[in-house]
């Protein structure tokens, strides 16, 4: 391994810090995944210096003899009861400072820092047939589960389609939508639907449970505020009250023309009646209304998700790439 690369574990993250690591990440992402959009440099300080939902992280900035940013590891110490076991790493080495170890040298300081703080279990994604794949197959990680990323792109879909989804009678459920931090009076109902996602499917991954209430999707609201992204959520609402299911889509700050799927979720009582699909519908519809700029939607499914990928594509999504979600199992100190 290469003495000239020094690693610099990153306390309070300052703007060229933040700067450093926005070029790191932007050339290993158009050399791995060309074509697809970079986060820009406000968005990549916002993820290192705002604090993150049920989490906290940990970072290193890896740089040559010259002082030139050749790499960086994001780790994000998850601190909700029901994931304290789990970490999640970002890792990225620019093409050219690639097979000089300086992956490798991240990678331990990661791993010592799991140790550390009592993580059993290490998880970090990888572009399916690319360097990161290989790099952790390498490193001892363990394939766990397989993401399946579809893409719906405006001026291909079946505008009429969607129209008669969208606009399909669903006999005692009423749609309602809102932007940023879920309404108060909504908050309780859409915490209880948030925990329908303990079901979604993760494959091998130790990924743990996370209990939804009141409290938590405020805060997750506030998160999402306080980098500068926007997140837009539709509802179906029983006559009962109860919100039987929803969807969420993230709008990255500026205005970035692809918008990010967060969450969709059914709540099992309430499932085989379309309103996965209903909803999921009626946001492309608000999309189109409200934000001229978004011309395309990404979202991900696990590769076993049968009903979401089947949802996804009746809406139009295709499928345009794979991701691999590794897990390595982290020995104890």
């Amino acid at each position: 391994m290469p003495t000239s690369v020094h690693l610099n574990p990153l306390q309070d993250v300052s703007a060229a810090e933040a700067l450093a690591w926005h070029q790191v990440v932007a050339a290993s992402t158009a050399h791995d995944l060309p074509g697809s959009p970079t986060p820009d440099p406000g968005q990549i300080h916002a993820q290192l210096t705002k604090p993150a939902l049920g989490s906290r992280r940990l970072t290193w900035l890896a740089t040559g003899a010259d002082g030139v940013p050749v790499g960086v590891a994001g780790l994000r110490l998850f601190t909700s009861a029901g994931q304290e076991h789990l970490a999640e790493l970002e890792l990225h080495v620019d093409p050219a400072h690639r097979r000089l170890g300086t992956g490798s040298r991240l990678l331990s300081a990661v791993v010592a820092a799991c140790r550390a703080e009592g993580r059993r279990s290490l998880i970090v994604a990888a572009a399916a047939d690319s360097p990161g794949e290989a790099f952790s197959e390498r490193s001892g990680f363990r394939r766990a589960l397989t993401l399946d990323h579809l893409m719906l792109r405006f001026d291909e879909m079946d505008a009429a389609g969607l129209r008669r989804i969208a606009d399909a009678e669903h006999p005692g459920y009423r749609l309602t939508g809102w932007t940023g931090t879920v309404p108060d009076d909504l908050a309780d109902a859409f915490a209880a639907a948030k925990n329908a996602m303990n079901d979604m499917p993760v494959g091998d991954l130790d990924y743990g449970n996370v209990a939804w209430d009141a409290d938590r999707v405020r805060a997750m609201g506030k998160v999402v505020a306080d980098r500068g992204d926007t997140l837009l959520t539709i509802a179906a609402v029983h006559d009962d009250g109860t919100m039987a299911g929803y969807t969420e889509i993230l709008l990255p700050r500026g205005a970035a023309p692809r918008a990010q799927q967060y969450d969709t979720a059914v709540v099992p009582g309430h499932r085989g009646h379309g309103l996965g699909l209903w909803v999921k519908a009626a946001m492309v519809r608000r999309l189109r209304a409200e934000h001229a700029g978004v011309v395309e939607i990404e979202t991900d499914n696990a590769d076993d998700n049968v009903h979401m990928l089947a949802v996804n594509h009746q809406l139009g999504f295709r499928s345009y790439r794979r991701t691999r979600e590794f897990q390595l199992d982290v020995p104890a100190a």
